[in-house]
């Protein structure tokens, strides 16, 4: 029985989870929920999984949850609120493994925490990875801990790779991305696009701000960062590739000619099931591929001239220090102002390229470092957005 705390259950990622594990009842049990504000999504959890704790963001929310749970007969769950609470439950000896699914900076204490457990991390957030790289990693070699990718497109790639993860004889990895809803579109075009039109992908049902980042093609140029990270291979030797299906989810090129890649339905239980059981493999719950359906797979070079925010994304990686932990804050503020419609979409490349240009280049040398220039860029990147507000 594998005992599982979920960091993020009310969100899709953690939803999805929650999902594959009442598949299978008899491997797994749910030791600790963490979420931000959803009450009435926490209950519900709660009510069918009955974790040991469920920890809420703030103190309001654990009082509602508190009391709701009360009122259903469910007093035997410990509520706790507070960031510190999440990072105590992720590093907590009472479970086994961590599901790392908050969106997100917030998500990278509770996951170093994990992290410095020596746990089984199956991290979904890019941020920690983004923002930290090859730190994270030594923490984990440290430590000892398992770190599986959740994300479909490193978890492919982890599937593709030799299972003692030895890079020798591997050219390249290339990453796959939709194209997202503005696939072939000019960038200056788009400069009204709504909120709602920005969230509508055309295969993923995601949460709004990696809906947007995909929109934006942010998305992949924050993967291209992580997959430099989790697979120790230089930011030249990860490509991307526009994919429209989304039915192969990535790519290992090696150096005799060989390609291998991951095909599947674009649903998450597929990774999430893969990693929650590997090395071994269980049922997830997600339709099966019919690939005569499927018929044919298309794929294109993506276009540059109209990915801003992708072009920022690569930069950062070449950079490396704390270029990315930049590129990831002022992308975070200007989304968040974006979905706000205090910004306007194509506005979101402008705050980052701003931000990275004003912030200054440091090495990264330990994670208080990294919280400096986090904060340092997303105080930047909000009087840049002050600057753009008072233009328009």
């Amino acid at each position: 029985m594998q005992r599982l705390t979920i960091l993020g259950s009310t969100g899709s990622v953690g939803q999805s989870t929650l999902d594959v594990l009442a598949l299978h009842p008899e491997l797994f049990s749910v030791c600790a929920l963490t979420a931000n504000d959803n009450v009435e999504k926490m209950l519900q959890q709660c009510v069918q999984y009955s974790p040991a704790v469920a920890v809420m963001g703030s103190q309001s929310a654990a009082r509602a949850l508190r009391e709701a749970l009360a009122q259903e007969g469910f007093t035997q769950i410990e509520v706790r609120s507070g960031v510190n609470a999440i990072a105590e439950i992720a590093a907590s000896d009472e479970s086994d493994s961590v599901m790392s699914a908050i969106v997100g900076a917030a998500g990278l204490i509770p996951t170093l925490e994990a992290v410095r457990a020596g746990k089984r991390v199956l991290i979904a957030n890019k941020e920690p990875l983004v923002m930290t790289g090859d730190l994270f990693m030594r923490e984990a070699s440290s430590s000892g801990a398992v770190i599986l990718p959740i994300d479909s497109e490193h978890n492919a790639i982890f599937q593709c790779l030799p299972h003692d993860q030895d890079k020798a004889g591997v050219a390249k990895i290339h990453l796959t991305a939709s194209g997202g809803p503005f696939r072939g579109q000019k960038w200056s075009d788009l400069e009204c696009v709504t909120p709602d039109q920005a969230c509508a992908h055309p295969n993923w049902s995601m949460g709004r701000k990696i809906s947007v980042d995909s929109a934006t093609m942010m998305n992949k140029g924050l993967e291209l960062i992580e997959a430099s990270a989790l697979f120790g291979l230089s930011a030249e030797r990860v490509d991307i590739v526009v994919h429209p299906q989304s039915i192969i989810h990535s790519m290992v090129q090696y150096n005799d000619g060989s390609f291998l890649a991951q095909l599947g339905s674009p649903d998450m239980k597929i990774p999430i099931a893969h990693s929650l059981s590997w090395p071994n493999r269980i049922e997830s719950g997600a339709k099966t591929l019919d690939i005569t359906e499927v018929a044919r797979l298309d794929f294109e070079e993506p276009d540059m001239e109209n990915l801003p925010c992708l072009r920022l994304a690569r930069r950062a990686a070449e950079q490396g220090g704390s270029a990315p932990a930049v590129l990831n804050a002022a992308n975070e503020v200007a989304v968040d102002a974006f979905l706000n419609e205090i910004i306007c979409f194509t506005d979101i490349a402008t705050v980052i390229e701003n931000t990275m240009a004003t912030v200054k280049w440091v090495e990264i040398d330990n994670i208080e470092s990294v919280l400096k220039i986090d904060n340092e860029a997303r105080e930047v990147a909000s009087a840049q957005i002050d600057s753009l507000t008072l233009v328009n």
